[in-house]
């Protein structure tokens, strides 16, 4: 038994394979392209940079908004949600692919591929969610004038529920619909995007449909009305209330913007990787949408923090 172990991992080793542990032997989604070590270098570059700024910057909003009352405002409670998810995102996720970049390898085996690739879901659709609420508070905000006190109950509730729902829609590949698996280099993981069976097509569509089509397509409604109704009212002297609430559309829709430069690449590699043929879109061309989708960790808190004038 031990000899046939020793003989897995040197066989492994000598070929250039991913020296995966023995209990992941009839793991089959290994990457069918490596890159070379100047690249998982550039790579490791990259996500350390990700990880160490994108967490430093999401903390420093999370201590602002714990020192400031004045920052503990509805709409902020959304952003706060947000630059958790990030926070988390680089904790549990980034480090695990800046280590395995380092080295060359995935580390941790399927256990920690199906967690990295869960948690990364998760965190991500929980931003896109809050942005999409976002959304509809800023238009329901400067579409019906009323004089009511700021109410928390609403956005506390939208926080709980965008949890819930990333929830429903991540969790199924954790229990067989889909699964999650190596991606790009070898050094993280995502859904299966490559999988050419019925019941993981049915599993990519409808999580592009109700976790990318349908939020974005809300935030594309509420914000081209919000400009319409902004425009139309353009000539109006605006008073100081109504002048502080176009400063946070402006800085909503800036984040929306970034949010969705950094990720669009990636869904677009995404389906044409399921849906566009075997090798349409090679291992090592993914690696690119990949970073620059977790990018948005860094880019959204220095949103809030330079746009904010609270």
């Amino acid at each position: 038994m031990f000899s046939e172990v020793a003989d897995f991992n040197y066989s492994s080793n000598a070929s250039g394979e991913y020296p995966y542990s023995v209990l992941d032997q009839e793991w089959s989604d290994a990457p069918v392209g490596k890159l070379s070590r100047t690249g998982f270098n550039m790579m490791s570059v990259f996500l350390g940079f990700i990880m160490t700024f994108g967490f430093l910057n999401n903390l420093v909003v999370l201590i602002l908004f714990c020192k400031f009352k004045t920052l503990r405002t509805p709409v902020n409670m959304l952003l706060l949600n947000i630059s958790v998810s990030d926070m988390l995102v680089c904790l549990f996720g980034t480090t695990l692919s800046f280590a395995s970049s380092v080295r060359g390898r995935w580390l941790v085996g399927k256990g920690g591929c199906m967690w990295y690739g869960f948690i990364n879901s998760c965190f991500g659709i929980v931003s896109l969610i809050s942005l999409a609420v976002l959304s509809y508070d800023r238009y329901s905000t400067l579409t019906v004038y009323n004089n009511r006190a700021p109410d928390y109950r609403k956005p506390l509730l939208a926080v709980g529920g965008s949890w819930l729902y990333s929830l429903f829609w991540t969790a199924p590949p954790l229990l067989g619909w889909s699964s999650y698996g190596l991606e790009g280099a070898g050094t993280s993981c995502s859904v299966t995007w490559t999988s050419q069976t019925p019941q993981s097509h049915s599993y990519i569509i409808c999580l592009f449909i109700f976790c990318l089509a349908l939020p974005v397509l809300a935030m594309v409604y509420c914000y081209g009305r919000l400009l319409y109704t902004v425009k139309q009212v353009g000539k109006i002297r605006k008073t100081a209330a109504r002048r502080r609430e176009y400063h946070i559309l402006f800085m909503v829709i800036t984040t929306v913007v970034c949010y969705l430069l950094c990720w669009m690449p990636y869904g677009v590699v995404a389906l044409m990787s399921t849906f566009g043929g075997p090798g349409v879109i090679t291992p090592i061309a993914s690696v690119v949408p990949s970073i620059l989708a977790k990018s948005s960790t860094v880019i959204n808190p220095l949103v809030y923090i330079l746009m904010n004038k609270q």
